[in-house]
């Protein structure tokens, strides 16, 4: 069994909230629980539109499949995203240039099964912090590289330029990971008005902290917020309860 709480907020500093969470955890199609988190760019309101559309979209595809495997029915479902995103980004000029960022997950018995497109992020935390998801960003890049270190990388001017978006190009690379988790794990899905604010350590211990699931995503809202909220902020945890997880 598992529980989860999203909120989604417009942070201190933008005029519009251009991220855009889905979650549910009762089946969509073959998938038994999904959960996304999408982060829009563009100019306007093309941000908030490419956000809301590609996630739209994945659900809907998700919820017409026929294939089993997870990993190919969020594949398909990303990719069809892209192509609506693209279409109506050449029908209509003020929509030109729009993209998303989407981090997707689906939890099936103990494993999670994730795609991500971006630089919004998964976490799976237990005793510490694991970051599941890579970004698909400039900056890290050049850590990856060896020329940032992480703390350096937090702060830097390009930190916002992505290398991979739904939308951007006509054929968009999905990454895929494959995570086995145990009974108590938290799973954190969040754009990167999340991680730009606070640290993962902070992170992690507010998560692990006393109080209910909703009191710790709220005080993590309120100290992305605290800490300046200069992005759109989303969050998704999700919590692994001792039935779901089941051992051989």
């Amino acid at each position: 069994m598992i529980r989860s709480y999203a909120l989604t907020d417009i942070g201190q500093k933008r005029q519009l909230n251009q991220d855009y969470i889905y979650r549910s955890e009762t089946p969509v199609g073959n998938l038994p629980n999904v959960f996304i988190v999408a982060d829009g760019m563009g100019g306007h309101n093309a941000g908030d539109y490419a956000s809301r559309l590609a996630v739209e979209t994945v659900v809907e595809e998700i919820g017409a499949s026929f294939e089993k495997n997870a990993v190919k029915i969020l594949n398909n479902a990303i990719r069809r995203a892209n192509e609506q995103l693209r279409k109506r980004a050449r029908e209509d000029k003020a929509l030109s240039g729009m993209g998303t960022t989407i981090v997707a997950a689906t939890c099936i018995s103990r494993y999670l099964e994730v795609a991500n497109v971006g630089d919004s992020r998964l976490y799976v935390i237990s005793d510490e912090i694991r970051q599941i998801t890579q970004d698909h960003s400039l900056v890290e890049e050049m850590v990856r590289m060896g020329g940032l270190d992480k703390e350096t990388a937090r702060n830097h001017p390009d930190k916002n330029i992505i290398t991979r978006a739904v939308g951007a190009r006509r054929d968009v690379e999905v990454d895929f990971f494959n995570v086995e988790l145990q009974t108590g794990d938290l799973v954190l899905l969040c754009s990167d008005g999340l991680t730009n604010m606070v640290d993962d350590e902070m992170i992690c211990r507010i998560l692990k902290g006393d109080g209910n699931l909703e009191d710790r995503v709220e005080e993590l809202m309120k100290t992305a917020n605290q800490n300046g909220g200069k992005d759109n902020i989303s969050v998704i945890v999700i919590e692994l309860l001792a039935d779901e997880v089941k051992h051989d």
